[in-house]
């Protein structure tokens, strides 16, 4: 298999996502997969596509993700793994499609505007 990059990003974070086939080692940013994500709720985020589609164990991946906090890195990490299995083999498509692995979520946090504290909060309002 050609070694291709695949990119997954969610909120600030971006994930660069390296599939490889051997016996399912994960390593994030050059740590164990769990030392990098110790919530048991990311670790399953990121695994989810790979058990969707009964590859589990069959790929080795390496990731390299920055910006943003664990869940959105998780979630970038996730959108890149089923890209890359799409690459693989089309017909995971379906399946990873009706899961919603292959959306990229567009939430972002909203800038802050001048002349109010926060992107929407405004100061209080003086009439006199």
């Amino acid at each position: 298999m050609i070694e291709q990059i695949f990119i997954g990003r969610r909120k600030t974070s971006v994930a660069r996502v390296i599939l490889r086939t051997g016996n399912g080692k994960v390593t994030v940013n050059g740590k164990e997969f769990d030392r990098a994500f110790p919530q048991p709720v990311s670790q399953d985020d990121i695994l989810n596509p790979l058990k969707v589609t009964d590859n589990l164990g069959k790929y080795d991946i390496a990731v390299n993700v920055k910006g943003g906090g664990t869940t959105g890195q998780a979630q970038a990490v996730r959108l890149g793994i089923a890209r890359a299995l799409i690459t693989i083999n089309p017909e995971y498509r379906p399946k990873l499609k009706s899961e919603g692995f292959l959306t990229r979520d567009p939430r972002m946090v909203e800038r802050k505007k001048y002349g109010q504290p926060k992107a929407r909060k405004r100061f209080q309002f003086s009439k006199r």
